[in-house]
């Protein structure tokens, strides 16, 4: 190997362990902001759902679990949003349907 084949790995080596580090400290903030978070937000799921939710407060729910499912979705399939859309509008809505209506029921 020569010199510049050395001096390429040793910057290839670098770019990784910082980049590994810099992924690692986003993790540690990331569960240390929900550490902090969760005692607030088990107040507000507690005061939120303690009555239950009813069909108008679960179709809202379910619209919004529904689109952020459907954007997941389509940008794993790697088309983009446009590229699916033939499947992804009755997708939206039988997931639309099911979470909806099982909001209602558990809760």
């Amino acid at each position: 190997m020569s010199d510049a084949d050395h001096r390429d790995s040793r910057l290839a080596l670098r770019v990784l362990l910082g980049t590994s580090a810099l992924v690692a400290l986003l993790v540690a903030l990331l569960v240390l902001a929900a550490a902090v978070s969760l005692p607030g937000l088990s107040d507000w799921v507690a005061v939120t759902f303690d009555d239950g939710m009813g069909l108008k407060n679960a179709a809202l729910v379910a619209l919004i679990v529904s689109v952020l499912v459907s954007i997941v979705f389509a940008l794993a399939a790697g088309e983009g949003l446009l590229g699916e859309l033939q499947f992804m509008i009755p997708g939206f809505f039988l997931f639309f349907v099911f979470f909806w209506l099982l909001l209602a029921w558990v809760f």
